[in-house]
């Protein structure tokens, strides 16, 4: 009888519903962990595999990391610069990023590619192309494209144009 109205009470259900709350803090805090540790992770394979990717300093600029904030892990947007197909059914493409910032992006048979409104084919992308990609990071500090937008060349006025 007197288990029925512990389970009844005020008191208990109390401290159900703030044990409740404290599992969904605790929960969204990990989250949050995660999330962060997966940015620093992509960030520090990035640096560490530039001069793999890039041809850059062998000591990479690991230093110069730890002074700036990440870098975008899942997207690019940039201008391509190279593209390579060393790796069969696979295209590496090159794009330098507003922040003048190389990223090496990977793209296959699965990649979507698109130009306005349809799909086209990784070979007919062309350097000097504007692209906004979306993917995933992989563990060279590389992004593995699911989405590649080409984007509108569109030439500034005459007046803000600069001269040759």
């Amino acid at each position: 009888m007197e288990t029925e109205k512990l389970f009844q009470s005020k008191l208990f259900k109390g401290i159900i519903l703030g044990g409740a709350l404290f599992l969904l803090v605790m929960l969204i805090f990990c989250v949050g962990i995660f999330v962060g540790a997966e940015r620093a992770n992509f960030s520090f394979a990035w640096a560490a595999d530039y001069h793999r990717n890039f041809g850059g300093p062998e000591s990479g600029f690991i230093g110069q990391m730890l002074s700036q904030n990440y870098i975008g892990a899942n997207g690019v947007f940039g201008q391509i610069i190279k593209s390579d197909s060393t790796v069969p059914g696979q295209t590496a493409l090159t794009i330098r990023g507003a922040d003048s910032v190389e990223r090496i992006i990977l793209a296959d048979k699965e990649t979507t590619i698109m130009l306005q409104r349809k799909n086209i084919e990784i070979s007919e992308l062309e350097n000097g192309e504007n692209v906004v990609v979306i993917g995933e990071p992989n563990n060279q500090g590389q992004i593995l494209a699911e989405l590649i937008r080409i984007m509108p060349n569109i030439n500034p006025p005459p007046k803000l144009q600069k001269p040759n």
